[in-house]
């Protein structure tokens, strides 16, 4: 294989690989082949690669792949640290910090983001104070600031924007205006889907929405 010979095999609607596509622009790397994978018939490639989770993102690098969509964030900035600037912050204790809110988020989004997946019933309202408490915690982290980052988009902004459509498509669903419970959020992800690497590989909130009820469709049998 050439040197830096990269592919990446990847979902349009997926948050993680948009991510890593993300991530990837940002540093200024595009000399790498997009592989699309339908999740509902996976590749040989795909489960050879990521044996484990057998789900994308899958980044393959000179053959060698590295799987989880954190990780391969990580790998990119330590890799292609020359080009520009680093992603991640470089005090070691926002940088911590920047590691744990990602994980937290991940880890607490999809809980109340699967609901709208596969639940029929009404998402009660204790739910939908905990989902506005949960977002406020990172309109606060934001504050003031243009980006997580502060001045500079970094780690934190690559992590969570991809997911901001699914953070509308949630507020669409229990009928919480999310621009007006979180305006810092909201304009900062106004700001994120400004730049040239969000803007190339993001689906607008509208595709989300579509792509969200036709599973529900395909799960539930229902069109709402």
């Amino acid at each position: 294989m050439l040197l830096d010979e990269l592919v990446l095999l990847d979902q349009w609607a997926s948050p993680f690989a948009l991510r890593v596509n993300i991530a990837l622009q940002e540093k200024g790397i595009t000399n790498y082949k997009s592989q699309h994978e339908n999740l509902h018939a996976k590749s040989s490639l795909l489960l050879e690669m990521n044996p484990v989770h057998k789900q994308v993102p899958v980044l393959i690098h000179n053959g060698k792949p590295i799987c989880e969509s954190l990780v391969i964030l990580e790998y990119i900035d330590e890799v292609w640290n020359d080009k520009p600037r680093n992603l991640l912050p470089a005090d070691p204790y926002e940088r911590a910090g920047a590691r744990f809110l990602a994980d937290y988020f991940d880890n607490t989004f999809s809980t109340f983001v699967t609901k709208i997946w596969t639940q029929k019933e009404v998402i009660e309202h204790d739910e939908k104070k905990d989902f506005i408490n949960f977002l406020m915690l990172f309109e606060e982290k934001l504050a003031d600031k243009p980006y997580f980052g502060g001045n500079n988009f970094g780690y934190l902004d690559v992590a969570l924007i991809p997911n901001y459509g699914y953070i509308c498509t949630y507020g669409m669903f229990t009928k919480l205006n999310i621009s007006v419970e979180c305006p810092k959020l909201n304009a900062w992800a106004k700001r994120c889907m400004e730049r040239d690497s969000v803007k190339k590989y993001v689906p607008n909130e509208l595709k989300i929405n579509e792509y969200v009820l036709e599973i529900r469709k395909r799960l539930l049998g229902i069109n709402r």
